[in-house]
């Protein structure tokens, strides 16, 4: 689809261009409304969780390159990039890949994965990685392909996560200054047509190498000051790089207090129409306490999770019902060989197994599938019929009604009925299940993109 074809098609985009360029406004966009009695739960009746790992890439140690590049832009005016980066492996090697991967696979853990396309202008991971042999780079990019993507979504986190790439050489602007930077200022005052292709070229290059994604990772301060662009950018540029029906983006966190860190559905439009449109904001709900990006002293297990299960910021978070999707950074996970991070996430997993009994882990396409499914679907109540109108298909659909079933639902799709099994409590529902509470009803199924209903009686 080109800018043009976008823009006379949504108006929601229109509205987005508008804004000012330093706004921080977003727009949700189109809103069904919604029955009375009629609520949707989370997937399963669970609540979500995730692992999102950033400045991971194939093979090179991305900080061990880019803290001097950040030390050079920041003309040496913080410490903090004035680190020892020298005594730091070049490398995260594959073994270490396949050790963390086989673990997690095992434990059921999904998440986020980023590949940074360009690894702090190391090379690019469709041309060359000097230093390592195609071989070597291939076989990477192979672990990946296999090990990974069954449970991670594969995000690039811009081009290079340091210096800014002129599209049109495909080389480093050559000032090095915060405006010319991907983590700091370089998305202040840009359109959506400048951030929509600098994030298409991040995408091409994991196309290129076979990686799909259908989703970004900001890094640093990328888009901060340009939200609406980012928003309608990421749209556009996955979309028409990779073809994704929802398109997500990780730009924030909140590592404490209130606020919500449940995904937001952006830009939604034509819900009724051919082509239903929207962005998913995905929200993380830590610190990076495995040990940060650039290997600090770690914050602990305990601030995920204390050791007697009742405190921590993912037990205020799983308690409250929203998705509580961890930070970490491949750099810490690793951490130059003493795999600190990778031990402190270990224990949060035994135990958030141990605490909880109601988690579900998914993986960030999956949330923003749900989430848009959940405030996007068309939902009309009728006695003991419950009309759909979905924009989106969406497995483990998950709702509760106010009608208390005297026998089993059926969901009627086209001329098909499909007669949903009972069972006994809500931590046992998955697609096609159904069970009692109280005077309501729960039920969860496979909602079909378009109409569908769910007779009760």
């Amino acid at each position: 689809m080109t800018r043009r074809e976008f823009l006379q098609r949504s108006a929601v985009a229109s509205a987005a261009a508008s804004f000012p360029l330093d706004s921080l406004a977003q727009v949700p966009g189109e809103r069904p409304p919604r029955a009375n009695g009629v609520t949707v739960l989370n997937p399963r009746a669970r609540v979500p969780v995730g692992l999102i790992i950033d400045d991971s890439t194939c093979l090179v140690n991305l900080n061990r390159f880019a803290m001097p590049q950040f030390d050079e832009a920041s003309l040496g005016a913080k410490e903090v990039y004035r680190r020892n980066w020298r005594e730091w492996p070049v490398e995260i090697p594959d073994a270490f890949v396949r050790k963390f991967g086989e673990w997690c696979a095992g434990a059921g853990v999904k998440g986020k994965y980023s590949i940074v396309p360009y690894p702090a202008c190391v090379g690019r991971l469709d041309r060359g990685l000097p230093g390592w042999t195609p071989r070597e780079l291939e076989q990477s990019l192979e672990l990946i392909r296999t090990l990974m993507l069954p449970n991670w979504d594969i995000h690039p986190e811009m081009v290079t996560h340091t210096r800014v790439i002129d599209l049109k050489t495909g080389h480093p602007y050559p000032e090095i200054t915060p405006k010319f930077m991907e983590n700091w200022e370089w998305t202040t005052g840009r359109s959506v047509d400048e951030v929509a292709s600098y994030m298409a070229y991040a995408l091409g290059i994991l196309k290129n190498v076979g990686l799909p994604c259908e989703g970004i990772t900001t890094p640093g301060g990328f888009g901060s000051r340009a939200r609406p662009q980012l928003a309608q950018g990421t749209f556009e540029a996955v979309r028409s790089v990779l073809g994704a029906e929802i398109p997500h983006y990780f730009r924030d966190l909140f590592s404490e207090g209130e606020k919500s860190v449940a995904p937001i559905v952006q830009n939604a439009a034509d819900l009724d129409g051919n082509d239903p449109r929207c962005v998913v904001h995905i929200i993380g709900c830590t610190g990076d306490w495995t040990g940060g990006w650039d290997n600090v002293e770690p914050g602990g297990v305990d601030k995920f999770i204390t050791a007697d299960l009742q405190r921590g910021r993912m037990v205020d978070v799983i308690t409250r019902g929203e998705p509580a999707l961890m930070l970490a950074h491949w750099t810490d996970i690793y951490h130059n060989g003493r795999e600190v991070g990778f031990k402190i996430f270990q224990e949060v997993v035994k135990r958030l197994f141990a605490r909880f009994d109601n988690l579900h882990w998914m993986k960030l396409s999956e949330v923003a599938r749900y989430w848009a499914a959940k405030e996007l679907t068309r939902i009309k109540h009728a006695g003991a019929i419950v009309l759909l109108r979905a924009p989106f298909a969406c497995p483990d659909f998950t709702v509760r009604i106010g009608f208390r079933a005297t026998r089993p639902p059926t969901l009627v799709i086209g001329r098909q009925g499909i007669v949903l099994d009972e069972v006994s409590t809500p931590l046992k529902l998955a697609p096609g299940k159904w069970c009692r509470d109280g005077e309501a009803t729960l039920a969860c199924f496979a909602l079909p993109k378009g109409n569908s209903e769910l007779k009760l009686n």
